[in-house]
């Protein structure tokens, strides 16, 4: 993937688009409001999107050099645990400024 063409980086900003507005607006799954956490959303969503094939495997349907299925795994992972990564931390901060 490094050295993808333009096709291939569109195809997968289009999975990041999705997975995040998924993630953003209908699940409602976010730690921050608005159009600018919706848009991290989409940059991780890209960067796990991109790691998808090489993590989850090389297979499924296959769109101009992007395996489809694993990019949209990989998308969905990287904004879920983005989500529960500042969660966690907000979390631990309150803990450990109650002490």
């Amino acid at each position: 993937m490094v050295g993808m063409s333009l096709i291939s980086f569109v195809v997968l900003l289009v999975i990041a688009i999705v997975v995040a507005v998924v993630f953003h607006y209908i699940l409602r799954y976010r730690f921050l409001e608005g159009l600018d956490a919706c848009l991290g959303k989409v940059a991780l969503g890209w960067l796990g999107g991109w790691l998808g094939s090489p993590v989850f495997g090389y297979w499924g349907f296959k769109l101009e050099g992007v395996y489809v299925i694993p990019a949209l795994l990989g998308a969905a992972t990287a904004a879920l645990l983005s989500v529960l990564w500042w969660k966690a931390r907000a979390k631990a901060c309150r803990a450990g400024s109650a002490a």
